[in-house]
């Protein structure tokens, strides 16, 4: 299935103009430098075509010939490879091996060339026999080259070298001629096709191996039935191999704006037709990729969420009953493993979206946080220290599927997320959105609402927003304190309050005594009146479970926000 749908990817962005996406018998690489030669080969200049608008340069992505398979072997491409194979120039430390790869290179080159009348190639082959490396420029900053792709380009010439036409009909021309004789039917068409034994390899998995993994592979006796070796175990035709694997790498490219990161899961999405919903999730669910890229126009996004999370269909949205496709991989050893896979109709997907802004729907904290925080943000804020890297891989992954899917939050949500908030004491505006989240949708509670709600019955919340209150007496009867009550008791108030309550009640009327006349009235009245929720006779409960933990910190936090918000601003609490 998630071949067959790659394999349909392919084929749609094939067809539409300006996709970007590799034809048969090319794919993109990375390349850093150009050798730019006369036409009786000599170098004048190697070009540092990188880019440089971030920290580092960073290589450039050109459709070059397809890619060999490479293994242990030495095995040359067409056109273009790196520095050990162009110009025998490596830091490997293995001389004899280097000088291997410069020979197979320039034989390969010359395999395809020599029956090719074109100024283009012959100006390579030229290059090629006369490089000494010993002798190379020393005007050039070789040690940048050593180790990048290169690729050939004319003095006389802005293109490249294995963009002239006479040259990509002749690798077309060979690259048809060296296809393999094995022939069986194909898992991904159903049609009798040239199996392969080796498929490309999938780039840019985040952690996997920097010269791309397998997705499909047999390297081991044991994976192996039937006397079959390779990829024969998993017949696979030539076309669809490339169709599959190219559709992939061209989703994975750093580039794309249906990538996202979730966990340590290098996740990729798209729709069975074109559809906004491949512009807008990026945003959604992560927006740095698309800050990086250029992002859908904001008011766009908006009004998409905004009509998803009241149970709407998105203006832009004239067909919502094509598929959509979620697919996440992450490394494994010389392999990339699939963590997820998710279909479902773009209707469904919506509706599943807009109920989880719906039930994390909350007061912001400060005016510039975003009113549909993405997953990414919301993940960043269970994490230690703050750090992507510390995202519990096995947490992401079910947050994606309730998520997408509208199952119940991971069980174990809540509790990392009060886990935080006891460590470093922070309530944010994110994790008070995951907590109302899990309580709504979880525990079925119908008292959680977007703002403070003064009529909750629930003596968890009524305590949390105690909490908050004796707090704020301090705070305004010792201006500047290092530490509030939250740093020292928070943790013990919000699990076992019988213990904590009776002794902060008791400090708070040293603070009550410190404020003026008005605000000391205001207190009093409002703790009064939370109190008045609590029942007297059973006194503060010994313990409080999970669910109400969640309770104290969201009520804490809707009356700390209500303490710094007008009148005329604050929000219903539905």
């Amino acid at each position: 299935m998630i071949l067959q749908e790659l394999y349909a990817y392919y084929n749609r962005m094939r067809d539409t103009p300006d996709s970007g996406i590799a034809l048969p018998g090319f794919s993109p690489r990375k390349i850093s430098f150009v050798l730019v030669i006369d036409a009786k080969g000599k170098l004048l200049e190697v070009q540092d075509i990188r880019d440089t608008s971030g920290k580092k340069p960073r290589p450039i992505s050109l459709m070059v010939p397809e890619a060999v398979i490479k293994t242990s072997g030495i095995s040359a491409n067409f056109m273009w490879e790196n520095s050990g194979y162009v110009l025998g120039l490596d830091e490997k430390g293995k001389p004899e091996r280097t000088q291997q790869t410069f020979e197979a290179f320039k034989a390969r080159q010359h395999e395809i060339g020599d029956a090719v009348d074109d100024p283009g190639i012959i100006a390579v082959l030229r290059f090629l026999d006369s490089w000494n490396p010993g002798k190379r420029p020393s005007d050039v900053a070789w040690e940048d080259v050593i180790g990048s792709n290169l690729v050939f380009r004319l003095s006389s010439e802005r293109r490249f070298v294995h963009e002239r036409p006479a040259i990509v009909k002749a690798w077309l021309r060979n690259h048809v001629q060296t296809s393999y004789a094995t022939k069986a039917m194909c898992l991904i068409t159903g049609k009798e096709a040239v199996i392969i034994p080796l498929h490309a390899k999938i780039k840019d998995v985040r952690d996997a191996q920097t010269g791309g993994a397998a997705i499909v592979s047999f390297n081991r006796d044991a994976f192996c039935s039937y006397g079959k070796e390779q990829n024969f175990n998993a017949p696979i035709g030539e076309e669809a191999a490339f169709a599959y694997t190219t559709a992939l790498n061209h989703l994975l490219r750093s580039e794309s704006r249906q990538r996202l990161q979730v966990g340590d899961a290098t996740t990729v999405f798209w729709t069975e037709r074109a559809s906004p919903l491949e512009d807008f999730l990026g945003n959604m669910l992560d927006p740095r990729a698309d800050a990086a890229v250029g992002s859908a126009d904001a008011k766009q996004v908006s009004d998409y969420l905004v009509a998803i999370r009241d149970g709407k269909k998105p203006e832009m949205i004239e067909d919502d009953t094509m598929r959509f496709f979620i697919l996440g991989l992450a490394p494994n050893a010389s392999r990339v493993a699939v963590r997820f896979w998710y279909s479902d109709t773009v209707e469904a997907v919506n509706r599943h979206i807009g109920r989880h802004f719906s039930d994390i729907s909350l007061v912001k904290q400060f005016d510039r946080e975003s009113e549909f925080p993405s997953l990414w943000q919301l993940l960043i804020s269970t994490a230690t220290l703050g750090k992507s890297e510390n995202i519990n891989p096995t947490l992401a992954g079910p947050v994606m599927r309730s998520i997408l899917e509208g199952f119940p939050y991971p069980a174990s949500l809540l509790s990392t997320v009060l886990e935080r908030v006891r460590a470093d004491h922070q309530i944010s505006y994110h994790r008070a959105a995951l907590i109302k989240g899990v309580l709504k949708r979880n525990f079925k509670n119908e008292e959680v609402t977007m703002a403070l709600n003064e009529g909750a019955t629930s003596v968890a919340y009524r305590l949390g927003r105690l909490f908050a209150v004796l707090e704020k007496a301090q705070e305004e009867a010792i201006p500047g304190a290092n530490a509030t009550i939250k740093d020292r008791f928070f943790g013990s108030a919000s699990s076992t309050p019988s213990v904590v309550f009776p002794q902060l009640i008791r400090l708070s009327q040293h603070h009550l005594a410190k404020l003026g006349e008005g605000a000391k009235i205001h207190k009093e009245q409002l703790i009064q009146s939370i109190l008045d929720g609590v029942d007297a006779t059973k006194g503060f409960p010994a313990h409080l479970r999970l669910e109400d933990q969640g309770m104290f910190a969201l009520g804490y936090y809707h009356q700390r926000k209500s303490f710094f918000t007008k009148k005329e601003e604050k929000q219903p609490v539905a």
